[in-house]
């Protein structure tokens, strides 16, 4: 990609986080939101160890540190594009996206990173207060262990990215999103490890779920940052999620093709 296709991707991002600050009070709220949510499932999960060392091969202390990860992990990608994409299908403005020079799904993503920023930022700073009050929580003392999951982190939002836009395009065959948006969110939840580890699953559940794109979002960066994997294994998890990310954007492309194809033949 050259740089003046780039210049107008970083133009769609910048206004993506100007649009973020100019309506900073409602982001603000859905990240007091996702705090008051974690306090919630802290509590839940102290009261599920129950003095108890070890649950699910996860002692008390990593399950802190998996809480504060998977906060920042979900906080990284923001549900913006999920409803932006939504809202341009169904009132139909996505025509006029048809007539632009850009590329609509990479301009979503870039959409979707810009805003992301504010989000990802405010996320990172409650997450260094929840670390700083709680004790016990466990950081890895190497800097290769950090930027492993940075990368992991950066390849997750790809991954992300793609499962949420494919929800997205099916608003094409849909008069309505919430029941679309629901299912994606209950699925996602669930087998990227979200709601509780993997490991935690029934022997068949967590092998199904390992198979499945979703795992590349919260239980590979998470494995890594609790460093459950040594830097051979972190590679390896890096390079499934590059492949989860390549093949779903793939399949986002082959997708909104077939979709317009479909607008196009019944006159949409």
């Amino acid at each position: 990609m050259t740089a003046a296709p780039l210049k107008k991707y970083r133009s769609i991002a910048n206004r993506s986080l100007q649009n973020v600050m100019a309506y900073r009070n409602s982001y603000i709220i859905n990240v007091l939101a996702n705090s008051i949510n974690l306090v919630a499932i802290f509590f839940l999960w102290q009261g599920i160890y129950g003095g108890r060392g070890v649950v699910g091969g996860y002692s008390w202390d990593q399950m802190k540190t998996y809480l504060l990860v998977t906060f920042l992990a979900n906080s990284v990608l923001s549900w913006y594009s999920e409803t932006a994409i939504s809202i341009k299908i169904l009132d139909g403005s996505v025509a006029m996206d048809l007539l632009k020079p850009v590329d609509f799904q990479t301009a979503r993503f870039a959409e979707t990173l810009g805003a992301s920023l504010l989000e990802g930022a405010m996320s990172t700073v409650l997450l260094i207060l929840f670390a700083t009050f709680l004790t016990g929580v466990t950081f890895p003392h190497s800097l290769i262990v950090y930027l492993l999951f940075a990368v992991s982190l950066l390849c997750a939002v790809v991954v992300k990215f793609g499962v949420v836009y494919l929800a997205a395009l099916l608003c094409f065959w849909s008069t309505g999103s919430l029941g679309i948006v629901w299912t994606r969110i209950a699925l996602t939840n669930l087998l990227s490890g979200a709601l509780v580890p993997l490991a935690f699953f029934p022997d068949w559940l967590e092998k199904l779920a390992l198979l499945l794109p979703f795992q590349a979002i919260i239980h590979t960066p998470t494995m890594i940052f609790l460093q459950q994997a040594d830097t051979g294994e972190s590679l390896r998890l890096i390079g499934l999620q590059l492949l989860w990310g390549a093949a779903l954007w793939i399949a986002g492309k082959a997708m909104w093709n077939w979709a317009v194809r479909q607008v196009t033949i019944h006159g949409g």
